[in-house]
């Protein structure tokens, strides 16, 4: 299949739902090879179909993005498989919205693992690769919570601040190698995510919150921009949104 992203090799985690699993079908569609990986095996079996039927090529490696060698496997197969490795979004994330004195310590750790420690092992692993292949393409899913700060969120918005920091900072050190590193910052995102740790499904059906496809559409720009530009930051937000 002829498209923008034909050859390319992308690499998505958290792939088999919400913001992964519309970012892989919209690069699927630009003729993407793709490896996913996730932590269900059914969701990603169905994912790769879909891929498929778009127009891509898909496999796919179940495991916790927060294992380092989920991280190396997810690097060595999209070289053995497809021979490079283009693109990385690195997506995958937990959030649990509870005030700070509510807050455990095993609640913390489980969101910088998520949102933090797996960026850093999917970036650290995939940056060798690229700069050997002097180009490169690594987004970071953050979110407006990584742009200010909201109350009954705090731990949230500091491994989304974290990930903001970290892409502006390979930004620099990445870019006399040819490696783009960007940011895509979404508000409120109609997914499963943080249902039951602060959101429900009834109060994501009614709300006019951002379609998984909103943020996949960002996510196509920043990976089929010119050569010759970088898109650094994406900032987002529901045309729902309050005025006051």
């Amino acid at each position: 299949m002829a498209g923008k992203l034909a050859g390319k090799t992308v690499l998505i985690t958290g792939a088999s739902a919400g913001i992964g699993r519309a970012s892989a079908l919209a690069l699927a569609n630009e003729g993407a090879n793709m490896i996913l990986t996730a932590r269900r095996q059914e969701r990603l079996d169905e994912l790769e179909a879909a891929v498929q039927k778009a127009g891509g090529k898909a496999v796919s490696v179940v495991g916790d993005a927060t294992d380092e060698a989920i991280a190396l496997q997810c690097v060595e197969l999209a070289v053995k498989t497809f021979g490079s490795l283009d693109i990385l979004i690195n997506n995958v994330g937990v959030g649990n919205y509870k005030n700070l004195v509510d807050t455990s310590a095993a609640e913390y750790d489980e969101m910088m693992n998520a949102n933090v420690r797996s960026t850093f092992l999917f970036t650290r692993h995939a940056v060798p690769l690229m700069m050997k292949q002097g180009s490169g393409i690594i987004l970071m899913i953050s979110s407006m919570a990584g742009i200010y700060g909201f109350a009954g969120e705090a731990v949230y918005c500091a491994t989304k601040f974290a990930q903001v920091g970290f892409a502006q900072a390979l930004d620099k050190e990445l870019r006399p190698h040819g490696i783009k590193v960007g940011v895509i910052c979404p508000g409120g995102v109609k997914t499963e995510f943080a249902l039951g740790k602060g959101r429900t499904e009834q109060s994501v059906a009614q709300s006019g919150m951002l379609e998984p496809e909103d943020v996949a559409s960002a996510v196509l720009l920043a990976c089929t921009q010119s050569s010759n530009s970088r898109i650094i930051e994406v900032q987002m937000r529901t045309m729902d949104e309050s005025l006051t």
